[in-house]
């Protein structure tokens, strides 16, 4: 048995376009009941908002397919301190999956200044979020991502969280990928082990470096930011490299992941052009 943790961005659609080829996949795992997820690392549209639009894409997708940074942040400050308080930096999906969680929203004595994406970050946001960090609050991004490649590309989480890391002195804890804490809870969601875990994504910073850190099997997929020559940068490797999801056939990975036996049988055998092996 296998299940399947996918990245959105890069993998599934660029920009307002699917992938070609993306929606057979998913169709796919649908019609045999193949558990899967998508993780997202975007932390400002709430999951049913992420889950219409790939609906609208044209994908045969529910809510409960999406688990978005969010929703991760709120739950592992719901279990580390259940209905505390947060001042946050972030849009609705934040706002809405820590409400879900039993927190409240204040803008004085916090128990953790919390950042996510957002477009309207303020001077007054981050001078108001750094004292509250001197007066005793914990300091949590959603991830750490530097930049936003939506519709061009702006300052990400992980940019502000930057500064306010700087100006306080004080590390942030973040949930996204690549964290075990996200990663591990996705995986837990889906009811699978470790061994029947694929992570397909686009990024090797986080998506293969999350999946090859927790002993998932990983896939990266050429379609979104990474390239093959880039791979020489890195000291791991994905497991399996292809041009986009388009090329992936839930039988083929069965065959190469599921048994030990058949993966190195699969290992020894010629390969498609579409399907290279990388690992080892």
């Amino acid at each position: 048995m296998l299940g399947y943790l996918i990245d959105m961005d890069g993998v599934i659609y660029r920009g307002h376009e699917l992938i070609p080829g993306a929606d057979r996949f998913i169709q796919e795992l649908r019609s045999r009941k193949v558990p899967f997820l998508f993780l997202t690392n975007n932390s400002q549209r709430a999951r049913r908002d992420v889950a219409t639009r790939l609906q609208r894409m044209g994908l045969d997708i529910e809510e409960e397919h999406v688990y978005t940074c969010a929703m991760a942040t709120a739950r592992f400050l719901a279990h580390q301190k259940p209905r505390g308080t947060a001042y946050v930096i972030g849009e609705g999906g934040l706002l809405t999956a820590l409400h879900s969680s039993g927190y409240s929203i204040v803008d004085r004595d916090p128990d953790y200044v919390v950042v996510g994406e957002g477009r309207t970050f303020t001077f007054e946001m981050a001078e108001a979020a750094l004292n509250m960090l001197l007066g005793g609050a914990k300091l949590v991004a959603t991830n750490l991502d530097p930049n936003c490649p939506q519709d061009g590309s702006r300052p990400g989480c992980g940019a502000l969280v930057a500064m306010l890391e700087a100006a306080s002195g004080i590390r942030a804890f973040s949930v996204g990928k690549p964290s075990p804490v996200m990663m591990r809870a996705a995986r837990k969601e889906l009811a699978l082990t470790t061994d029947q875990t694929v992570m397909i994504g686009d990024t090797m910073d986080t998506d293969i470096l999350g999946g090859v850190q927790l002993g998932f099997k990983t896939v990266l997929a050429l379609s979104g930011t990474t390239r093959e020559d880039d791979l020489k940068r890195y000291a791991f490797r994905p497991d399996l490299m292809v041009e986009s999801i388009a090329d992936l056939r839930h039988d083929d990975l069965l065959a190469r992941f599921d048994s030990p036996r058949a993966a190195v049988e699969n290992e020894r055998a010629p390969r498609r052009p579409s399907l290279v092996g990388v690992s080892g």
